[in-house]
């Protein structure tokens, strides 16, 4: 008997066996994290081969927050080289449920050890970047991380230089030209930034502050994966133009776009 807090890689490779007992599916080749509003964009990937609860599987606790779904999905994507097995994360748990930061990356742990080479990290964020407007998706090419915390323990170095692979991004960028890239703050939330906050972030070079994805893309990269992170701007961050910050507001313009990204990920998927 495992346990998630004790000994989460191995509660990650029981949780990634019983995907593939679930599935039928000896290995997937890449992982898909959909943020909040980004679970229709999952549609576009068409029909699933397999839908379940991410309670039925070890380490996973239940969805707490509106917009996150807990369900996960398999598919089957033509590649040029054959089928392509993607795995699907409608939701995640975020490092301010308070359920410390096991939880938190135990997904992407879970999706590498099912086999995931690359894994795709989606997210909703504020744009700190004045030219950023409500609905763009930005490739993330950068982070700073604003809580202190890492999925690694111990003398773990991982270099964190190409961590949003550069290789990927001009793969996605090739395929949307007009795509930004910017750097990504992790807030720990659940409280929205101050404005003085917002305008310390932009001094320190940030573009986009979101409440998710580094714990994830950290913890990916330090077991191999190669990482893919797109945000989705869906409010102007604190102080920017005065309005206050409503999630409801966000899980409406991740919707909102939801479309373009779904084509975008179908197209550029079988790629990767």
């Amino acid at each position: 008997m495992t346990d998630l807090y004790s000994n989460p890689l191995a509660t990650a490779e029981i949780a990634a066996e019983k995907i593939a007992e679930i599935t039928g599916k000896k290995s997937h080749h890449v992982a898909l994290v959909m943020g909040s509003g980004w679970i229709s964009a999952a549609d576009a990937l068409g029909v699933p081969t397999h839908e379940f609860s991410v309670t039925e599987l070890p380490g996973f606790p239940e969805p707490t927050v509106a917009g996150h779904g807990g369900v996960i999905r398999s598919y089957n994507l033509q590649g040029p080289d054959g089928v392509i097995h993607a795995l699907v994360f409608l939701g995640r748990t975020h490092l301010y449920e308070g359920k410390g930061i096991e939880p938190v990356v135990h997904g992407v742990r879970t999706a590498v050890k099912a086999g995931c080479q690359v894994v795709v990290l989606t997210n909703a964020c504020g744009g700190i970047n004045v030219e950023y407007r409500v609905g763009q998706p930005v490739i993330l090419r950068d982070h700073i991380s604003m809580t202190g915390v890492s999925p690694l323990i111990g003398a773990d170095f991982v270099d964190l230089t190409d961590l949003y692979s550069k290789r990927i991004r001009e793969i996605v960028r090739a395929e949307d030209p007009s795509l930004a890239e910017g750097v990504y703050v992790h807030w720990r939330g659940p409280a929205y930034e101050t404005p003085a906050e917002i305008k310390m972030l932009r001094t320190m070079g940030a573009d986009l502050v979101g409440m998710s994805t580094v714990p994830e893309a950290i913890a990916a990269h330090s077991l191999g994966a190669e990482v893919l992170g797109i945000s989705l701007v869906t409010n102007a961050a604190a102080g920017v133009t005065g309005e206050k910050l409503n999630h409801e507001e966000v899980i409406a313009a991740g919707k909102a776009a939801a479309g373009r990204m779904g084509e975008l990920l179908r197209r550029v998927l079988p790629q990767l």
